[in-house]
Parts: C-alpha cells; structure tokens; sequence
C-alpha cells in the first residue's frame, strides 16, 4: 500500500523504532507543511492511506475529492474539526483514531508553570547575552492553581500541582466539579471565585463546539495583575483577541501559550509573539518520542489490520 505520513515538522518518523512496522509498505513522510488543497494533492497522488499527526491538516471535501485512490486514514489521537468525517464516510474512507497517553502534554502543562513563575526563558536568554540575575521568580508552592477542565490532563497536572504544595481550586463541567470533590480538591465557589483567585490558571478542556470560546474577556478581566494564564489545550477555548487585549491592559499579568488559532505559526507572526509579557511555544506539549511511539505505532497497526482485512 503506498501511504503518507504528513507534517513531521520535526522529521522524525523515519527514526522511530515502529517505523519498521511499515517495511511491507511504501511510505511517503512529509516534512512540510501544505494548506493547498492542489497542491498537496499533486504530492499525494496515489496515496491509499494517510497518517495524520494530531490536526496539523484540514483533510475536508476539497482535498478528498482530488484524492481518488485514498482508501484509509488513521488519526493520531481523537479526531477534530480537522477532518471530515461526512465526507470520509460518503467515500467509503475507513478512519481509525488512536488512544495515546497523555504524560508528555501533562509534563509540558507544568514545564510551562514552573517556567513562568521563575522567569526561565529570559534569565537564559540574560545570561546569553552576558547579564547575570535580573528577575525575580516566584515558586508554586502555596500559591492557588486553578485547573479548568479536570480531564486526563488535567488531572494529572493537579496531581503535580499538590505535589508541589500549592492550593488546587478547580472549575468546569459538573464531571469536572464530581471529579474534584471525589480527589479531595477544591471547587471554586463560582466562576467569578476562579479567575479571580487562581494565581496560576491552566486552560485544559477539550475543543468541543460547546467550549469554543469558554474563556471570556470578562473571565481575564477578573484575574489578578500577578495572575499566569497557560494554555496548552486549544487556542480557540478563548474567546478571539481576548488574551491580547487582557495581557496589554494586564490582567492576567502573564501568559504561557503552546497552541494557536492557524498552525504552524511561521512567515506572520502572531499577536502574542509581540508582547513581553507572553512565552509562547510552537505547540509542543504532546510532542515527545515515547508519545509518538505510542501515537503512531497505534496508526500503523491500524493501517496493517486494515490492509490485512482487505486482502483476506
């Protein structure tokens, strides 16, 4: 079967140990990113199966119907808004999702924390440029975390959070607030309590037609002026141009973002990229080799099963 691998930014597909699971195949990977419909389907002719790493590629009608002989996708992680899945079920195109894990973006969540209460970033950046010690951080400990969506993830950054002594204050769904309460953890007593109170805010709630936009202007305007907001869930879980405008009239007073509205993030620069008082990264917090061990090798066992099953 011939098969394509899209947007390994990092090219690393090659190097991973089940990319030997794919030995019977012949395997295209592709290490740009294409947003033509055309052209990538002018790279794609041919291809019977396409992997997908996360969302990096809207997969809709308009590329589908330039792909004739697409037969299978297999998605890493959950699909998302990214793909098509009437189209894909109206051209008879199998689709097969992967569970992962979800340590690595967990992991990042507080990388990103302890990163923005101690001033990380510019203190190396400082020392880089021969300037010794110009800051000065703050540590977690004793501090109220707010966790906004008490999923897998968010779960598992509380559970650091305690770790680290700091007062857990949770808010969201009622699984959320049932969840919380079943830990042990605190639920803030209203919305308004949460943003008000959170001295660190971690955004961590899926992207679901009903959470787009959950985080409003009105919530950011309710956080202190010494508040960190960090998001590593989804851009579009804040309400459009409002973490700009809160981080220019400060309030929070800082943020730490890993996802954007249109990714990848390169010729124009994003809003955020121009303000001080923001640390943004290019979407790493579930992009780690043993999460994409498990990612892909969940998406090729699916394509070999698929193949397996066509053929007998």
């Amino acid at each position: 079967m011939k098969i394509a691998v899209l947007d390994d930014f990092q090219d690393c597909v090659k190097t991973l140990d089940c990319f030997a699971r794919m030995a019977a195949h012949e395997v295209m990977v592709l290490t740009r990113h294409v947003s033509d419909p055309q052209e990538l389907a002018d790279l794609l002719a041919g291809v019977q199966a396409l992997v997908l790493i996360r969302e990096r590629t809207y997969v809709d009608e308009a590329l589908l119907s330039r792909l004739p002989d697409l037969k299978v996708i297999a998605q890493t992680g959950k699909v998302g808004r990214h793909l098509d899945m009437a189209a894909c079920q109206a051209r008879g195109i199998a689709v097969f999702e992967t569970e992962g894990t979800v340590m690595a973006t967990a992991e990042f969540t507080l990388l990103m924390i302890l990163a923005s209460l101690r001033h990380l970033v510019p203190e190396a950046s400082n020392m880089n440029a021969g300037i010794w010690q110009r800051t000065l951080g703050r540590r977690l400990h004793g501090r109220t975390l707010g966790i906004l969506g008490l999923g897998r993830i968010g779960e598992q950054v509380a559970q650091a959070g305690q770790t680290l002594g700091a007062r857990l204050l949770v808010w969201g769904r009622e699984g959320s607030q049932q969840t919380a309460r079943a830990r042990g953890w605190e639920v803030a007593s209203s919305r308004e309590a949460f943003f008000s109170q959170s001295d660190v805010l971690c955004v961590l709630v899926r992207l679901l037609p009903q959470t787009r936009g959950i985080v409003t202007a009105q919530d950011l305007a309710l956080m202190k002026p010494d508040a960190i907001l960090i998001n590593t869930a989804r851009a579009e879980l804040i309400e459009p141009g409002a973490l700009v405008t809160a981080l220019r009239q400060g309030r929070p007073g800082f943020a730490a973002v890993d996802v954007y509205e249109q990714e990848p993030v390169l010729s124009t620069r994003h809003p955020l990229q121009d303000l001080p008082n923001c640390l943004c990264t290019p979407h790493l917090g579930f992009v780690e080799r043993d999460n994409y061990e498990g990612y892909l090798g969940e998406a090729f066992d699916h394509i070999n099963r698929f193949c397996s099953t066509v053929t007998d």
